[in-house]
C-alpha cells in the first residue's frame, strides 16, 4: 500500500474530507477534526500516517512493541493514544486499514450527533 493509496483509502470514508491545516500537511478530517495525519507527503520510501491507535497511552503501546522500527508516538497528541505508522514497512496492509477504520470510529465517535456522518454512507 502507497501513501496515496491510503489517503484515497481515508477520503472514501464516510464524510472525510481532505484539508491542509498547515502549510504543506495533508490530513484527513471528519466533522472537522483530524481521524489521520499524512504531512508534507510520503517522504522516504513509504511514508507515514499519524492514527489514534487507542484510547490510552498504554494501549497505544501495544504498537510499539509489535513494530519498533515502524512505530512512533506521535509528538504533542501521543500521550493521548496517537503513534506514527510507517506505510510500505512491516506493518501489514490490513493492520493500516484497520488502524485508519479505529482512528475513524474513535474520532466519529466523539462527534456531536448532529456533526456525525449518515450510518450506512
Amino acid at each position: 500500500m502507497t501513501w496515496a493509496e491510503l489517503l484515497a483509502y481515508c477520503l472514501a470514508k464516510p464524510g472525510a474530507w481532505q484539508d491542509e491545516p498547515w502549510e504543506g500537511d495533508v490530513v484527513a478530517k471528519v466533522g472537522g477534526k483530524i481521524f489521520a495525519f499524512f504531512g508534507s507527503g510520503p517522504g522516504g520510501p513509504g511514508g507515514s500516517v499519524g492514527l489514534k491507535c487507542a484510547g490510552s497511552r498504554e494501549a497505544a503501546d501495544e504498537w510499539l512493541l509489535r513494530y519498533p522500527d515502524d512505530v512512533s508516538v506521535m509528538a504533542y497528541i501521543g500521550r493521548s493514544g496517537w503513534n506514527t505508522l510507517r506505510i510500505g514497512g512491516a506493518i501489514p496492509d490490513d493492520e493500516l486499514i484497520e488502524a485508519v477504520d479505529a482512528s475513524y470510529s474513535a474520532v466519529v465517535s466523539k462527534l456531536p450527533k448532529k456533526d456525525r456522518p449518515p450510518l450506512g454512507s
